[in-house]
């Protein structure tokens, strides 16, 4: 297949969602309390579909386990990657996730989660929780056990544009009125900490999982901030977030006409913003904002016409 592979999304309802991934992308979301956008995702609690040429209808699980070629060489046995939008239109609950390691054991097999953030929109004042004050982990059963929550938790302002990453083991919680786009491992595996003693219309609270999550938790636990690698070519600026042995993770902003190379594994690709085409493989592709889709394995070189911002990613 030497044509890039659309996908539509999957919409998944939350307490804290709401209408932003309407507003903000033009998604036909399913209710007024969506949450998150599963834009790329072969998870099995919500597979995206491929939307174009020979394999349209099909699920994207599905086509890496039967058409592997159009990835590259991977030792994963499900696609590792999963990307997400999501409205944060009140708050999430504090939550930490497994390792790859401690998912294995004892979440049947699941794969950890490290993941990261990219800040689409914050209403001023917005902010998320990063890391935690604990020194020991007697200290943060103990800080947890008395809702120490102020005195525990480390609050950090957001803008639009700021990137976080977020690896296992991050005491986290998006605050209320922040989109991001997160990349992530293929996991949905998530210990919750405190959820700010809400009530559904039942009156019952969520599920917290404290044994799992101070178990999990490194510690210490900060942020550390710091700068990016920014590559400018002609037509596109590119930001190089992080590179590991989960994902790679980068932003580019092209303006006018950029060309890139092949390589031998694929390339997920989100449009954020603006407009443009894609020129390469069997033809020209338009693009706009809120597409999702990913270059095959040796998809050949191609270019990027328009103004547009994308986050890009592979393993």
């Amino acid at each position: 297949m030497n044509e890039p592979i659309f996908l539509t999304p999957v919409f998944q309802k939350r307490i804290w969602g709401g209408t932003k991934l309407n507003t903000l992308f033009g998604y036909d979301i399913p209710n007024d309390k969506t949450g998150e956008c599963w834009a790329v995702s072969g998870h099995k609690n919500g597979q995206s579909i491929v939307h174009n040429g020979p394999y349209a209808g099909t699920k994207l699980g599905d086509l890496w386990n039967d058409r592997p070629e159009l990835f590259g060489e991977s030792d994963s046995d499900v696609f590792p990657l999963l990307t997400k939008i999501l409205d944060a239109s009140d708050d999430l609950s504090v939550q930490v996730h497994p390792d790859d390691a401690y998912a294995r054991e004892f979440e049947n097999g699941e794969l950890g989660k490290t993941e990261c953030w990219y800040i689409v929109d914050a209403e001023p004042g917005a902010s998320i929780i990063y890391g935690h004050n604990a020194q020991s982990r007697e200290e943060l059963r103990s800080m947890i056990e008395a809702g120490q929550w102020d005195e525990l938790l480390t609050k950090i302002e957001v803008k639009p544009g700021d990137f976080f990453y977020v690896p296992s083991g991050t005491i986290h919680a998006l605050g209320k009125g922040i989109v991001v786009l997160e990349t992530q491992q293929s996991s949905d595996t998530t210990y919750r900490v405190y959820d700010y003693d809400r009530k559904d219309a039942n009156g019952r609270g969520r599920e917290l999982h404290l044994e799992k999550a101070i178990e999990v938790t490194t510690i210490p636990q900060f942020y550390k901030g710091g700068a990016y690698e920014t590559d400018r070519f002609e037509g596109v600026t590119i930001t190089k977030f992080v590179a590991n042995g989960f994902f790679t993770v980068q932003k580019w902003e092209v303006d006018g006409r950029a060309e890139f190379g092949t390589r031998d594994r694929y390339t997920i690709v989100s449009i954020l913003d603006g407009e443009g085409s894609l020129k390469g493989g069997n033809g020209e592709y338009a693009l706009k904002k809120g597409d999702h889709f990913i270059l095959p394995a040796n998809f050949g070189p191609y270019s990027i016409d328009g103004t547009l911002t994308t986050i890009s990613s592979w393993e």
